[in-house]
């Protein structure tokens, strides 16, 4: 019988003698490569072999960005049920079980920091909450990183990765988007710099509003934004879309994006970019000569 052996008069499981390795290898979906998850966590979550993104929340987005001591602000808002809403299951039992997947009150975490020397607001969206759809608290939390960006004068930076506006608060959640767009319009009028990062997937609503608006859009490669789906949109027109519609690579091809940057550059290339729009690289120059 093959699934036992005797040794020194025991009976062994063969499953004994086995390494457990569950957990520890992880399979890129783009290139199939199998890599150590240390490996992978070590590059930033980012494919050796192939470059592609692996999807990050929130918390470690904020981490690889900004430099350590950095302060989680706006941490008190929670989500209600304005409407009661029911589907598969009630809408307050989605939250609470997101609430205990994620840690967090809902999709979305503010921060303030530095970026090597550059003060910033930082608001980072996070996906595997109700899949980062925006509602009444989302808005509501960007809408307060934008004042404080108001209130300090200290550069905005909005990393988005949302399936868009959050049904279960009907039209609540729509409103969001006008709310944040208005703060949006108010931070241009002031001169201070809101740079928009796009990760995968960046669609539905926040595409039509926040994601778009800022001073300079950049994405991570392979990212999909877009409003609607690639699927809704085959299936409206009845036609096959090109090739790669809808990644970051096709909507820089297009003049969506003005940069497409891989993880692993994307604080270096805020930071010259803040540098640049804010005067620090002119003012360091003229300490320094």
């Amino acid at each position: 019988m093959s699934w036992f052996k005797r040794e020194d008069n025991e009976i062994v499981n063969d499953d004994q003698r086995t390494v457990r390795t569950e957990g520890l290898w992880v399979r890129c979906p783009s290139c199939s490569q199998i890599i150590f998850k240390a490996d992978l966590e070590a590059n930033q979550q980012v494919c050796p072999k192939c470059g592609h993104h692996f999807r990050i929340g929130a918390r470690e987005r904020l981490e690889n960005l900004l430099e350590p001591g950095y302060q989680l602000v706006d941490l008190d808002l929670r989500s209600t049920d304005p409407l009661e809403f029911t589907d598969l299951k009630p809408y307050k039992k989605r939250l609470v079980e997101a609430q205990n997947k994620t840690g967090l009150n809902d999709a979305i975490v503010n921060a303030i920091g530095f970026i090597h020397a550059q003060p910033v607001v930082v608001s980072a969206m996070e996906y595997s909450f109700i899949g980062g759809s925006m509602g009444s608290v989302v808005g509501e939390t960007i809408a307060r990183a934008v004042d404080r960006s108001l209130e300090t004068g200290h550069p905005l930076i909005i990393i988005s990765a949302s399936g868009g506006a959050r049904m279960m608060e009907g039209i609540a959640s729509l409103m969001q988007l006008a709310k944040v767009s208005a703060g949006l319009a108010r931070l241009d009028e002031a001169g201070i710099p809101y740079i928009s990062v796009m990760t995968d997937p960046t669609t539905g609503g926040v595409t039509a509003s926040f994601a778009m608006l800022g001073d300079l859009n950049i994405a991570e490669p392979g990212a999909l934004i877009g409003f609607a789906g690639p699927r809704v949109i085959e299936q409206t027109i009845r036609q096959k879309l090109p090739e790669g519609f809808q990644r970051s690579e096709f909507l820089l091809e297009h003049g969506f994006l003005d940069a497409i940057v891989p993880r692993k550059e994307m604080k270096e290339y805020l930071h010259q970019a803040l540098s640049w729009m804010t005067g620090l690289k002119e003012q360091q120059e003229q300490q320094s000569a």
